[in-house]
């Protein structure tokens, strides 16, 4: 038995463990995968509660977690069900007598799971199911009764960048004519109306509905197939927007399908750098890729059945199963079909799912309402059949080091990735990239290729970085706005086919600020001493700000933490340092200030602009509280509005005034009266522009001692006494 101890940080899902190639035991050690979110509980069976499922005959219904596959919901025409481990074990997920009618109970006509519970679309109602309530949503959630449609996101990011917006939905709610999103608390906004899509889309006068949407494979976006028709009896047009929910921004694109009505199309998005998805109604399965580039029509041979379901996994394997569980693969950019061998039998009800590791399984639900999974052996299955057609991969091996979906780009930082491809010699290939996003990022490639024994090699190193200054800016805010953003990125070979087992690479980078950094000053711990209740006075002569008497402070430990003691006649630099979620990255040798946050001014620095190298009069806090007086003292002077004083241009009154800017290396310290001590609590932030899209700040506080007694106050005493 072995125990292990793991090192996790808080955005962790599945580790994996490598077993080496030796024997144990006459075994070998397997390879084995750990799932690590925090565990969900799954809805508690009450007694006396009523099923709920949708009409009688339908088709299995499903949805699970984006980020954790194994937290599951399946809706069938008996019973629904919910399994927090991918259905090893399950309940039913019941309601309240009374909260439904029968005829309600038995119309469900959509679902989607939730960490705050499931949601039912029932008769244009949306309900949720949470672990104690069963709630209609309604006005008081800002949510109508005319809704048609639910859906929640289909990928997993680990991080997201937003720009202006504190958090993301992960529920979208539609009618006819207007867009809402769902966020934590069950909060729900009106995103857009469809008198707003008339102008984006440039029809005036034409009857517009909302036909579907769906969150696509960017973190933030989300696509609206919307409806337009002057004679809507005859014929109908379907646009497609994207709308970005951080922004708000709504862009139409140019991709229009005929319609005839009474016929509905589900959308589906791939895992992918660039938006490529599929649209199908009951027969056909329509397909645009590459951004909208490459679209047209998959020919599958349907004959008389009808699609149940459109599956995607994260290696952009497409499987299309019927209502009589005929399958049918492909992949992305290639329309080449296959169609599988038959797996169950054709009156089964079952569905096709993802467990956490990416490997594919069916549910099943049997007629007396038990369900049972099947583990489906995906890459198997193609290549049996595609050994019948001698549909080879057209590579041997295709490898990256792009470990995550997730980089986080700040200033000064570069990414590198090297990505390696080998092929036959006789076969041209190459390693192609694409991206999807704002270009805010520059790129340096270096290309390789060597060729042996009939095998060709391909590298190709990318490096990504941002150059740009962002010191002496006119509007600093507004470039870095448009400096930071996300942008997605696929790399894979330049040819594929439906038995190649990895062929692409997606990942994210977030240039921005990394919400995990954070900032300390070496030497100060919140735990190392006992917190008392402590107040302590401030002289008015001592404080920035000229008040009636003297200002009393409640010393706050949990905020300021442990003081540090310091003589009053030595000098102190803070060493700033740079931490994340995973500890220490480094010491900060750029440029900071700090000031005392209790408005004190009784200290200084012991070097002078002169002594610091200045041409002309440095910034002090003096001077930008001055030129910035309708703001707060924290906000008056900081990397928006940072001069070096380095250059000539500018005044050279007084360069003998101290110098407040303090980096690790310029020997600047803070230095203290002779004549009293007393308890400083300073906040330190990063003043130089070019370090981080972070603003960084650190509290820490001194208390400063060493006074020497006055000799003639103690022979004055002394005397007393005598006396």
């Amino acid at each position: 038995m072995w125990s292990i101890t793991l090192p996790m940080t808080s955005d962790d899902e599945l580790k994996e463990i490598k077993g080496r190639p030796v024997d144990f035991y006459d075994c070998l050690v397997a390879d084995s995968i750990f799932f690590l979110t925090v565990p969900f509980l799954t809805i508690p069976e009450s007694p006396g509660f009523l099923p709920i499922s949708s009409p009688r005959g339908s088709q299995l219904m499903a949805d699970w977690e984006a980020c954790a596959t194994s937290y599951i919901v399946v809706v069938s025409d008996m019973e629904t069900f919910q399994s927090n481990d991918s259905f090893q074990t399950w309940t039913r997920v019941r309601v309240p007598p009374g909260s439904l009618t029968d005829d309600e109970r038995r119309s469900v006509s959509d679902v989607s799971f939730s960490r705050e519970g499931v949601f039912f679309l029932i008769e244009g109602i949306l309900y949720i199911r949470s672990m104690h309530e069963f709630t209609r949503l309604g006005k008081f959630s800002n949510l109508p009764d005319e809704i048609i449609g639910i859906t929640t996101r289909k990928w997993c990011w680990d991080k997201y960048l937003l720009k202006v917006k504190d958090q993301i939905s992960y529920i979208a709610v539609w009618t006819k004519d207007a867009l809402y999103l769902g966020y934590e608390h069950l909060k729900f906004n009106k995103i857009i109306e469809t008198d707003d899509m008339r102008q984006i889309l440039h029809v005036p006068y034409a009857t517009l509905n909302i036909h579907t949407v769906e969150y696509t494979e960017h973190p933030l976006e989300l696509a609206l197939l919307v409806e337009s028709c002057t004679q809507c009896h005859i014929s109908r047009t379907l646009h497609f927007i994207i709308i970005n929910e951080d922004t708000e921004e709504f862009l139409s694109k140019e991709f229009k399908l005929t319609g005839y009505p009474g016929t509905f199309f589900s959308m589906h998005f791939a895992f992918s750098g660039t938006p490529e998805f599929v649209l199908n109604d009951k027969t056909r399965i329509i397909y645009c890729y590459n951004n909208f580039a490459n679209k047209g029509h998959l020919q599958i041979p349907i004959k008389d059945q009808i699609i149940h379901q459109v599956f995607i996994d994260y290696l952009g394997n497409f499987i299309v199963k019927l209502e009589n569980n005929a399958m049918f693969l492909f992949k992305i950019n290639i329309n080449q079909i296959l169609k599988l061998h038959s797996w169950t039998n054709s009156t089964t009800k079952c569905i096709i799912a993802m467990f956490p590791t990416g490997q594919t399984y069916f549910i099943h639900v049997s007629k007396i309402g038990n369900i049972y999974t099947e583990t489906y052996p995906l890459q198997l299955e193609v290549d049996s059949v595609a050994a019948r057609n001698r549909d080879m991969c057209p590579y041997i091996e295709f490898q990256d080091n792009v470990l995550r979906n997730t980089y986080i780009l700040d200033k000064g930082q570069n990414l590198s990735f090297l990505v390696e491809l080998q092929y036959p010699e006789d076969i041209g290939m190459d390693i192609l990239m694409e991206s999807y996003g704002p270009d805010i990022l520059e790129r340096r490639e270096k290309n390789s290729y060597e060729s042996s024994l009939g095998q060709s090699y391909k590298s190709k190193e990318i490096e990504f970085y941002q150059h740009e200054n962002f010191e002496g800016v006119n509007d600093y805010f507004k470039l870095q706005y448009n400096k930071t953003g996300v942008v997605l990125f696929t790399v894979k070979p330049s040819d594929s086919a439906n038995t190649c087992i990895n062929p692409q690479k997606v990942f994210q980078v977030l240039v921005g600020c990394d919400s995990a950094k954070y900032i300390l000053v070496k030497g100060f711990e919140k735990k190392d001493c006992l917190p008392y209740e402590f107040l302590y006075d401030i002289e008015k002569s001592y404080l920035r700000h000229q008040q009636s008497g003297k200002k009393r402070v409640k010393y706050d430990w949990k905020l300021y933490g442990c003081p540090l003691k310091v003589h009053i006649k030595e000098k102190f630099q803070p060493l700033v340092q740079l931490y994340n979620e995973e500890g220490y990255v480094e010491d900060i040798h750029v440029n900071f200030i700090v000031w005392e946050i209790h408005g004190r001014k009784d200290y200084s620095f012991n070097n002078s602009m002169a002594q610091s190298g200045c041409l002309r009069e440095a910034q002090t806090w003096k001077s930008m509280t001055e030129f910035n007086e309708s703001l707060p003292l924290e906000d008056a002077w900081g990397p928006e509005n940072y001069r070096h004083c380095f250059s000539l241009s500018g005044k050279r009154e007084d360069l003998n005034q101290p110098y407040e800017i303090i980096n690790k290396t310029n020997k600047n310290h803070l230095v203290w009266p002779m004549d009293h001590t007393g308890m400083y609590v300073f906040r330190v932030k990063i003043l130089d522009p070019n370090y981080s899209f972070c603003t960084l700040t650190a509290v820490f506080a001194i208390e400063t001692y060493g006074l020497v007694p006055n000799m003639y106050s103690i022979m004055k005493i002394s005397s007393f006494v005598n006396d």
